[in-house]
């Protein structure tokens, strides 16, 4: 039995939705995606409803087309612009002394109570980073094991609630419904950080057209995200301030010459803003500095922000960049350099069956990542926004579960049946006691009790 799922990332400069199916064997196969140009968006956030549904529906429309199918539950990202998180941490009692599900699933309620979240947020993502049982810490997973009280940690991640009723009203009048909503940055990690790199700590950026958005793993557990309001779209307007010329041409400049490490002396011509048919030459190692000025600038305000996280020490695998800034040449050496040689490199989204060639490139690992999310990729456990308990194992049990109900109707025919048998056994007895005594031509109280039961059957 095969679902299907959509996802749609809202970004500042683009829309991206991306329809797929998952199969009974877990692999995901992507049947069609639709791109529009953001508009009603700013840095992640939606300035104009009607603007941004548009653009919702261009994309969702033309990724409808391609797959040849409609779905109307939609799981969306959110900027991480307006989000804040918190720390808080529950402790239960265990009376039958196992912990299962239902345990787990009361204490990290307990954390999300004892919480203090102002009144203008909402909760987006409860994700549980350090588990306790009895007197033993730094429990990966408690599930099964044997104790009498569970204490569990958990990071929270809230938005305000304006944003995210203008992100249901944009999304709505789009004519799809909110299934779920995600975090851009923890998206992006699902599609990007492999489970070595998750295990031994990860931080994974996504450089954005208007945002970059910081994730950290440490112990295959969310522990930090973070949010700058700077992308390549800042590039562009550099470009366009230092060489005097229109943003679609610096645009276009950026896509085909950008390098940090480009030292030709080689010139181009660019036209000149509000002068209709002007032109002038810019060589392209000025266009180089005016690139590394910027991307320079970015990657140090990161390198603080993990500085001030405190979970610099425990990275272990490095730095992974994604995300459409990172297509600029040279980009991993510089990030290396200026991360104190933290290892770093440039991540694509995961291949999976399907994938085109164009949602390959790094810009569309948010897209991809909320496809993989609603395919069950996710922390091994956490209180979506929806305030519903997902674990790891959700989706293995849900089938445990079907195949018990099948089990319990298949025991329950069987039992029909050879109740049927017992009737149809005792009805052959009492026929063949009747043919006898008409044999013997005996018409008494043995033929009155054939007749009679023989009605009752």
């Amino acid at each position: 039995m095969s679902t299907t799922i959509l996802g749609i990332d809202i970004g500042s400069t683009k829309i991206c939705a991306i329809i797929a199916e998952k199969n009974s064997d877990g692999n995901i196969k992507i049947l069609g995606a639709g791109i529009s140009k953001s508009h009603g968006l700013k840095k992640g956030i939606i300035t104009n409803i009607e603007l941004a549904s548009n653009s919702i529906k261009n994309a969702l429309n033309d990724a409808q087309r391609v797959a040849g199918t409609k779905y109307e539950n939609v799981i969306v990202s959110i900027s991480g612009a307006y989000t804040k998180s918190e720390k808080s941490s529950g402790v239960v009692n265990v009376p039958n002394h196992e912990i299962g599900i239902k345990e787990i699933s009361r204490a990290m309620q307990m954390a999300d109570h004892n919480s203090n979240i102002p009144q203008e947020y909402e909760k987006l993502h409860i994700l549980p980073y350090n588990f306790k049982v009895d007197e033993q810490e730094y429990i990966d997973d408690p599930l099964g094991m044997n104790g009498s009280r569970l204490e569990v940690q958990v990071h929270i991640i809230t938005v305000q609630k304006s944003s995210l009723s203008n992100l249901e009203k944009a999304v709505k009048l789009a004519g799809v419904k909110i299934d779920n909503i995600v975090l851009a940055g923890y998206a992006s990690a699902i599609a990007v950080a492999n489970e070595d790199e998750r295990e031994l700590g990860v931080a994974v950026i996504d450089m954005g057209g208007a945002t970059c958005n910081m994730i950290i793993h440490a112990g295959n557990s969310l522990r930090y995200n973070d949010f700058l309001g700077v992308g390549s779209n800042n590039i562009t307007n550099d470009l366009s301030t230092a060489l005097h010329t229109p943003l679609i041409a610096a645009e276009k400049m950026k896509i085909n010459y950008g390098s940090l490490n480009n030292n030709s002396t080689e010139l181009i011509e660019l036209p000149v803003i509000g002068d209709d048919g002007s032109t002038h030459e810019v060589s392209l190692d000025i266009v180089s500095n005016v690139i590394y000025v910027r991307v320079e600038e970015t990657l140090m305000i990161l390198a603080k922000m993990l500085e001030d996280s405190g979970f610099k020490d425990q990275i272990g695998a490095g730095v992974v960049l994604t995300g459409g800034l990172t297509n600029i040449g040279g980009i991993r050496e510089l990030t290396s350099a200026i991360f104190d040689n933290l290892p770093a490199r440039i991540a694509k989204p995961r291949e999976m069956d399907g994938l085109f060639e164009t949602l390959r490139n790094p810009s569309y690992s948010t897209a991809i990542g909320l496809v993989l999310y609603g395919g069950g990729y996710f922390t091994p456990y956490e209180i979506d926004s929806n305030k519903k308990l997902r674990y790891k194992n959700e989706i293995i049990e849900s089938l445990k579960q079907q195949h018990s109900e099948m089990n319990d109707i298949f025991e329950e025919g069987i039992e029909i049946v050879k109740q049927g048998d017992k009737i149809l056994s005792a009805k052959d007895k009492l026929a063949n006691i009747a043919i006898i005594n008409e044999k013997n031509e005996k018409d008494g109280f043995f033929t009155s009790l054939w007749n009679r039961l023989t009605q009752l059957f």
